[in-house]
């Protein structure tokens, strides 16, 4: 059943938001770096004299730069959001952004703290296009309505929050200083995969549906594909669908692109360097996919995509060969429904792999198969 107006609507809405919270890093985190400078210009001047030595101010300034360095990447995410099926004004938001402190400007002879003019765009320019020529699709979210204009949002810090926790799942998915806390998670799941398939030559694997819901940034279906199985991922959060669609469509060669995860938080760290410390992603080429492995991303509710038979092209009965779960099964309002969905949709013969908090595994035909 096609969405009401009324729903489509509102997916053109949360669509929005995330657009907007991507597009107003830069001055929402300048904001709150410019708030430290000002609590530390309010202390007496005896007391700033004091703490000099600490070279606080140049730390400040280092973050500032750090912080332009991400908006510019995720700027690069979102540059077009019209390929998602959404047109939506986002001008006049933009143009309405509160400004940096005018403290940060006066200490700085009327320059920002870094010395840098932060328009929008800021940084070399150039293009992350990427094709896939082996077949490798990323769903997009499907279309809905006309152009919308939202001048009233501004994004909060639960928005922002969500931004944040992108950046450091990047690190996690898609960069080498990721993997021992990726492996101790992906490795144990592939490994019950190839186990339960060992009797399937690897040119035959991609004639294996493979599933993973709560898909995240994609990494783990990613991997699935590059050990030969027909691959599909499936995510709900517009934040995890663009980051992921980014690195895996628009990417070209490995550590093409720096982010700065960890400046958000001056909290429970050892030194500056380790609030400052750069991450290169991603560690593997996307393009390195073995040939003509299907391979997808679909966005949406996995109860509604996967629960249901709304698409009568593609009915999801007994038609994936393997259920991989990573701290997915948690994420349930009624995990008996997630249950009874992965039951459904597994293939006689087929295996649900879960690793995560829940102790329970299904499958068909007896077959269970649980991670701890």
């Amino acid at each position: 059943m096609p969405p009401s107006e009324k729903e489509a609507e509102e997916e053109r809405q949360h669509f929005a938001r995330v657009v907007m919270t991507f597009r107003s890093s830069r001055l929402r985190q300048l904001s709150a770096n410019n708030k430290r400078r000002k609590d530390v210009f309010r202390l007496p001047r005896a007391d700033i004299e004091l703490i000099r030595g600490l070279r606080f101010r140049e730390k400040l300034e280092a973050v500032d730069r750090a912080i332009l360095e991400n908006a510019y990447f995720l700027l690069k995410i979102v540059e077009n959001p019209e390929m998602f099926g959404h047109d939506v004004d986002y001008e006049e938001y933009e143009s309405d952004e509160p400004q940096t402190d005018s403290l940060a400007k006066e200490e700085n002879g009327g320059q920002t703290s870094s010395g840098h003019n932060h328009d929008h765009g800021a940084g070399p320019s150039h293009n992350h296009s990427h094709s896939h020529s082996s077949g490798h699709t990323h769903s997009q979210p499907h279309q809905h309505g006309a152009p919308n204009q939202l001048t009233s949002f501004r994004p909060g810090e639960g928005d922002m929050d969500k931004l944040r926790s992108t950046l450091k799942q990047l690190v996690r998915d898609w960069s080498l200083e990721g993997k021992s806390e990726r492996d101790a998670c992906y490795e144990p799941i592939k490994e019950a995969l190839l186990d339960h398939f060992k009797h399937v030559q690897q040119e035959e694997r991609s004639r294996l549906r493979v599933l993973v819901p709560g898909a995240g940034l994609g990494r783990l279906a990613f991997d699935v594909a590059q050990l030969g199985f027909a691959s599909q991922g499936n995510e709900f959060s517009h934040y995890m669908l663009l980051a992921s669609y980014f690195v895996l469509n628009q990417t070209t060669e490995v550590n093409q692109h720096r982010i700065y995860p960890y400046i958000h938080s001056f909290s429970n760290v050892s030194s500056k360097s380790d609030i400052l410390r750069p991450i290169a992603i991603p560690d593997v080429s996307p393009s390195s996919l073995p040939p003509n492995t299907p391979f997808s991303l679909v966005a949406g509710d996995f109860e509604e995509v996967y629960g249901g038979e709304s698409d009568p092209e593609e009915p999801q009965h007994g038609l994936w060969d393997a259920v991989l779960t990573c701290f997915f099964i948690d994420t349930a309002k009624n995990i008996v429904n997630y249950l009874r969905i992965i039951h459904k949709i597994l293939a006689p013969g087929g295996v649900w792999i879960n690793l995560g908090p829940s102790t329970v595994a299904l499958g068909k035909q007896h077959i269970r198969r649980h991670v701890n």
